[in-house]
């Protein structure tokens, strides 16, 4: 499965922002926001814990495609995925990084290297210009014939939406 993450703020400074900044001077009651994602995230068995900042995934992002490489693509999101939503860790780190480049056994030396030498800038470039393109503003997006399902979904909610039975 090829993995592609779309930034939300991708100017998103490294040492992060919290969600108060983030969402200043637009109505978003923010613990009320949280208690649904919570609450999503539980009735889907996703781990999600109690965050207060945002972090820049633009990093994350760059090993991912590497990850991608080794056959560890999935393994590296899921783990980024609860770095950052259930642990609340700056995935913009790079000791974070290295440590979850390490997680899923892939060498956390080679991860700096390819963060240093911006070995996948270009491919994650790509992927925000093709973001913007499509108008996708939140993640999860899914995009089949024109049409959109936007957040986390259930098994049920995805079959129906590519028009399948499970």
């Amino acid at each position: 499965m090829h993995w592609t993450a779309f930034p939300l703020h991708p100017e998103t400074p490294e040492d992060g922002q919290s969600l108060e900044d983030l969402f200043a001077g637009r109505p978003i009651n923010i613990p009320e926001m949280l208690t649904h994602l919570r609450n999503t995230a539980q009735q889907l068995g996703l781990p999600f814990g109690d965050r207060q900042m945002t972090f820049n995934s633009r990093r994350a992002q760059e090993l991912g495609k590497w990850a991608e490489n080794f056959g560890r693509g999935d393994a590296f999101h899921k783990a980024v995925f609860k770095a950052y939503f259930a642990h609340g860790l700056n995935i913009a780190a790079d000791t974070v990084l290295m440590d979850l480049a390490r997680s899923v056994d892939l060498d956390p030396q080679e991860a700096r290297t390819v963060i240093e030498q911006g070995q996948y800038r270009d491919a994650v470039d790509r992927d925000w210009q093709r973001s913007r393109l499509m108008g996708i503003t939140a993640v999860p997006t899914f995009v089949m014939n024109r049409q959109r399902l936007v957040g986390a979904q259930t098994y049920q909610d995805l079959a129906r939406f590519i028009g399948s039975e499970i």
